[in-house]
């Protein structure tokens, strides 16, 4: 049977490191993430399912392509305009010697980073407020400095900071596990999307349905429908408050493993990782979202022992089932904003902290009361 990583986020496969920059101001919510690579880069890939994304260099993931190998990965808010982000992330790398070699001298390089965006545009009241280069750079110096095999951040920060998912608050989640043969499979997600993460029926969160981390003795804690009734009142008020911005969203993944995977294997795991979206967010890939899942395998243990052809099979199941986990503890995490820029309740605002219990859903989540940035 599976067992969760030590920190249960993408940090448990060894050589990733996460960093969150949030743009400053009043009136800003929204921020970015980088996923940085161990020097020397992973095996990535990307599958894009979403109707309106927002993606920089993911062309270069194709496997009919000359990239290898990345040493980056930006999630990033600020819509087509918070790609910039990614700019600042490359100049960073470049200054390392970090990309692909083009000349003689190890300086030269082109360091391939791919981004993908989502829609976050004036959540915060001013329009203007959005990710840059300097947001960028922020990001990848904070995953540099990351211990290794330190937890990872999660909940309204980084490319999450002014995250929605069906009207309520989402952010940044994260989970991980690992396998009978000790192959290690994590994601990390931003959930923002057209869709709900909720079942309007009962208050339970879609994503909380069938995994056994989630409520007592692995069953989801159903809300008193009381309790339940007053949290669908509440939710109608707040989108009613925040009326007249269009549902545009999108939810962004990095699914990452030890695993040495081909470059057709991993873009296989990020085409099947969609299906974690798929299982907690309800409706998903519509045309105002962006929905894109990246994948990353470091290569460091066999997919098996021997030469079994079905062998991915379990780091597809994986890669999915984190990403489905993830959403919730995202979801589980936020906290609630109200401002001129609209209205979102946070989950555990409306039905209180024993619902869907997971012991450390909170436990890396920000302070509220922190300052932006921090």
């Amino acid at each position: 049977m599976n067992s969760k990583g030590s920190t249960d986020g993408l940090t448990d496969v060894a050589g990733l490191r996460v960093g969150h920059a949030r743009v400053p101001g009043g009136g800003a919510l929204s921020g970015t993430t980088v996923v940085l690579a161990p020097e020397g880069g992973a095996v990535a890939a990307v599958d894009v399912r979403g109707g309106g994304p927002g993606t920089h260099e993911t062309d270069a993931l194709d496997p009919r392509n000359v990239v290898q190998r990345i040493e980056a990965v930006v999630l990033t808010g600020g819509s087509a305009f918070g790609l910039e982000a990614a700019a600042g992330v490359t100049a960073w790398l470049e200054e390392r010697g970090r990309g692909v070699r083009v000349g003689p001298d190890p300086s030269q390089v082109v360091p391939v980073v791919p981004a993908a965006c989502l829609f976050d545009l004036g959540r915060g009241g001013d329009w203007r407020a959005r990710p840059s280069a300097a947001t960028g750079r922020a990001a990848v110096e904070a995953a540099a400095a990351m211990e290794p095999g330190a937890p990872v951040e999660y909940g309204c920060v980084g490319a999450g900071t002014g995250a929605v998912v069906g009207g309520l608050r989402g952010g940044v989640g994260t989970a991980s596990t690992v396998l009978e043969s000790g192959v290690t499979v994590a994601a990390l997600v931003v959930v923002n999307a057209v869709g709900a993460a909720v079942d309007p029926a009962t208050g339970v969160p879609y994503g909380a349905y069938g995994d056994g981390y989630f409520g007592v003795g692995g069953r989801p804690v159903f809300p008193d429908p009381g309790v339940h009734e007053a949290a669908v009142r509440r939710l109608a008020l707040a989108r009613e408050r925040s009326g007249g911005m269009p549902p545009m969203n999108t939810t962004l993944a990095v699914v990452a493993t030890d695993a040495e995977l081909t470059r057709p294997q991993a873009q296989k795991v990020a085409g099947t990782a969609h299906d974690g979206i798929a299982r907690a967010v309800r409706p998903v890939h519509l045309l105002n979202d962006g929905d894109t899942v990246f994948a990353l395998a470091t290569g460091v243990r066999p997919l098996a022992e021997g030469d079994d052809p079905l062998a991915l099979n379990a780091v597809l199941a994986a890669g999915a089932d984190m990403v489905s986990r993830a959403i919730v503890r995202a979801l589980l995490a936020a906290e609630p904003s109200s401002g001129p820029g609209g209205d979102f309740p946070s989950y555990r605002m409306l039905y209180g902290p024993e619902t869907a219990v997971d012991a450390s859903a909170a436990s890396h989540a920000p302070d509220p009361g922190a300052a932006p940035g921090s």
